[in-house]
């Protein structure tokens, strides 16, 4: 007959140990708030990447000129001296002495920075690079004789050149040197004149 007594004896201990309105959370509250507050910083966005600097070419493109993509029109890109055909035009910008790209269908297809230039790939080297540090950076790469200058000048193509996407092409000079370097989409990309 002792345990219907301990029943509300039970009742009343377990009530004396429960927190009172303002005392510390049960672990169950904790422990959904901690949740909360998990969700909560899982749905911030990531912090965004720093933009590169204008003058870092990538497979995307240069600055605001992008590989696939009219010339913007609030840009300094435009068409300046004589143009070989309606079909295939060339711009360049003031803010990039030694740079053109290659217009076809209205859209962008080549970047090419030349000696005059002190853009860079984001490997951190330009033109005036050597051969070797091409070789080192990009170990697939294909070589190709040259056209117009002796060897050891050539041309080093990305092997996926080919696939549709942006590549890179780098022209190597006699003295072993990167005297031209390329990103486009093929045929384009290996136009060696300029639109031809």
């Amino acid at each position: 007959m002792k345990a219907p007594f301990l029943l509300p004896a039970l009742v009343l201990s377990l009530a004396a140990c429960s927190p009172e309105a303002g005392d510390e959370q049960s672990p169950d509250m904790a422990a959904n708030d901690s949740a909360a507050s998990n969700r909560s910083a899982m749905a911030s966005p990531p912090p965004m990447p720093a933009p590169l600097p204008t003058n870092v070419l990538t497979l995307e493109g240069l600055g605001n000129l992008k590989i696939g993509a009219a010339v913007p029109p609030d840009s300094n890109w435009a068409e300046r001296g004589a143009q070989i055909s309606e079909t295939c035009r060339t711009v360049t910008s003031p803010d990039h002495p030694g740079v053109y790209a290659i217009i076809e269908d209205g859209v962008v297809r080549r970047i090419s920075v030349g000696q005059r230039s002190d853009v860079k790939l984001i490997e951190g080297f330009g033109v005036g690079a050597t051969e070797q540090q091409v070789r080192d950076a990009f170990p697939g790469f294909r070589a190709e004789p040259h056209k117009y200058v002796d060897a050891p000048a050539k041309y080093l193509t990305a092997p996926n050149a080919e696939s549709g996407d942006p590549a890179l092409r780098f022209e190597i000079g006699q003295d072993g040197n990167v005297s031209l370097i390329h990103v486009g989409t093929v045929p384009v990309l290996r136009y060696v004149e300029g639109c031809a």
